[in-house]
């Protein structure tokens, strides 16, 4: 087996808390990195989530870093996403455990973030966290 720890970097996209308002979205820069996985941690929910109270994750990419757009459907590789909207997962329905969600970003541009957008009320908070990982790096080793 090989390991590949000198082969990837791994930066936090979500810092782990337990949240009950929208998520401050980090800019994060892939230059030298071929491959970008986003990995999304839910713990079990605080709230019942519905169609009205709900966290939806949002993927905004950028050329310059600071005009953002969200991400199509078509440069998002696992979830079954259809729309436009750079909304990668939707929590709507009760989550009674713990789950990652991943997925990869196989678009151009040079930044992108993630954002955890909070719908309705939310009197008790969700744990979240989430990492963005690069792999494919242009040097070797990676710090």
């Amino acid at each position: 087996m090989r390991e590949q720890s000198n082969s990837m970097k791994i930066v936090s996209a979500i810092v782990p808390g337990v949240y009950t308002a929208d998520t401050t979205p980090v800019t994060i820069d892939r230059l030298g990195y071929a491959s970008a996985t986003i990995a999304i941690h839910v713990g079990v929910g605080g709230i019942t989530f519905t169609g009205t109270n709900k966290i939806e994750f949002v993927l905004e990419d950028s050329y310059d870093g600071t005009a953002w757009a969200p991400v199509p459907a078509s440069q998002v590789v696992g979830p079954d996403l259809t729309a436009d909207d750079g909304i990668v997962l939707a929590l709507k329905t009760a989550q009674a455990a713990a789950k990652v969600t991943k997925l990869g970003y196989i678009g151009d541009a040079r930044y992108i973030r993630l954002k955890g957008d909070f719908s309705g009320t939310h009197g008790t908070g969700t744990p979240l966290a989430a990492e963005v990982i690069f792999g494919r790096p242009a040097q070797y080793p990676v710090d």
